[in-house]
């Protein structure tokens, strides 16, 4: 990079030290705060906080995914907010729904999906406690958990121990055709997380058509607005009453999916890229 002569350099994730000449600006993005407020998810030995603050530091301005990324990063390091901005991330439109051929469990069952690793703030049992509360939705839906890994030998035990049949609760790995199969065929996107710094599974959800019903905590009502049904994820009391008011309502699921086509439009990387653009200007003049 130095023998490139750049203008400025844009750091995409953290370092210690910066890749570029030193007289140039240097614009970093940050993602997300999740490793300073959810530390107990992460291993000890990871040094993520120590590259980002290092980054943060030498930066000439900071990008934020969201409002909500930029309010903590002001908050926890004392950031002044002049140096930072805003810019939304695009979304990438990996299968256009009408192609997708829904995916459909061995059984045929109606299945809630959930797309993420399982870490602590992700709430993946926050999830299974809501399920395991309603006779009605074990009954009826099947949980369908897609990425992260086959279950461990204490996600079983917490399966049984929540009164779940293991069948009833699967998992899946694949690639993004089989990811938009499982988003097109799903009856709703569940998002229980504690803390996001954009959410962009919900959005890939909302693209194939699959309403989300999403917790209202950090980003999300940010990046969903009125797309999403909201619950409290620290209560597997709203979340079980938000799943039954929801699923068994054929009227808010097709709302919901009326309202996340419409809402995806506003997160493009074309908008992203001017966005980004802009910041490059104002930091160059």
């Amino acid at each position: 990079m130095r023998h490139w002569g750049p203008q400025l350099v844009h750091e995409s994730y953290y370092a210690s030290h910066g890749a570029g000449p030193d007289n140039v600006p240097v614009v970093i993005t940050v993602l997300d705060m999740i490793h300073e407020i959810h530390g107990d998810s992460f291993s000890g030995f990871d040094n993520t906080t120590e590259l980002k603050r290092a980054a943060v530091d030498r930066a000439d301005h900071i990008i934020c995914i969201s409002e909500n990324t930029r309010r903590d990063l002001v908050s926890l390091w004392g950031i002044a907010e002049e140096k930072t901005s805003v810019v939304y991330l695009g979304m990438d439109d990996f299968r256009p729904a009408a192609s997708v051929k829904p995916y459909a469990t061995s059984a045929g069952k109606p299945y809630l999906l959930y797309v993420a690793n399982r870490n602590t703030y992700k709430n993946f049992s926050g999830l299974l406690r809501a399920y395991s509360m309603s006779e009605r939705l074990m009954n009826d839906f099947n949980i369908v958990a897609f990425g992260g890994g086959p279950f461990s030998r204490s996600e079983r035990d917490s399966i049984d121990q929540f009164g779940i049949c293991q069948n009833s609760v699967l998992q899946l790995s694949g690639d993004d055709a089989l990811l938009a199969s499982v988003y097109s065929g799903a009856s709703a996107f569940i998002y229980p997380s504690y803390y996001e710094g954009f959410g962009l599974s919900p959005l890939e959800a909302m693209g194939q058509g699959c309403p989300v019903i999403s917790s209202n905590t950090s980003c999300l009502p940010e990046v969903l607005d009125s797309a999403a049904e909201y619950f409290d994820p620290a209560s597997a009391e709203t979340l079980c009453s938000a799943l039954e008011n929801t699923l068994y309502d054929p009227a808010r699921l097709e709302e919901l999916r009326s309202l996340g086509f419409e809402r995806i439009k506003r997160f493009t990387w074309e908008a992203c890229a001017r966005s980004t653009m802009s910041v490059y200007k104002a930091v160059l003049d």
